[in-house]
């Protein structure tokens, strides 16, 4: 069975495109003018980055092209999922690309996290592309005193 090289999208993203019939010959690696790969319908998985600071757990992904809009971050205290679309600029016709390989379409990415954290203080900010997503840790040790008043 041939097998294409996977996109720049697919290596950045660790994307995997799934044939609908195993038994079907992929598209050449590099599609030529007029014969080019048809994207599926399928969504594509987001590369993250994770770690922790003393305070906070850290999640940075690429969302290059993606309006904020067209983001959806859910948080729970143990799992964040991050979703989106990125939409495609159809000006263009399929047969006047040479070569294509940026991904249009749907993606999402959920992460179960290694600590709980306070979703009322959690902050998502994108800049250049970059989604950072701040997810302060919670603080099981923390004692508060209670005073106790005569009824």
């Amino acid at each position: 069975m041939f097998r294409s090289k996977p996109s720049f999208f697919e290596r950045l993203t660790g994307a995997v495109r799934m044939e609908e019939d195993e038994g079907a010959q992929e598209a050449p690696a590099t599609p030529t003018r007029g014969n080019l790969m048809e994207e599926s319908p399928e969504e594509a998985q987001l590369t993250i980055d994770v770690y922790e600071t003393p305070n906070d757990i850290i999640i940075k992904t690429m969302v290059a092209g993606v309006k904020p809009e067209d983001l959806d971050v859910a948080i729970t205290r143990e799992m964040v999922t991050i979703r989106g679309k990125r939409e495609e600029d159809r000006t263009v016709s399929g047969e006047d690309y040479y070569h294509r390989e940026l991904y249009w379409g749907s993606f999402s990415r959920t992460i179960v996290l290694p600590k709980e954290v306070d979703i009322e203080e959690a902050e998502a900010v994108e800049k250049y592309g970059l989604l950072i997503l701040k997810l302060p840790k919670l603080d099981k040790n923390k004692e508060a005193r209670l005073k106790v008043k005569g009824a």
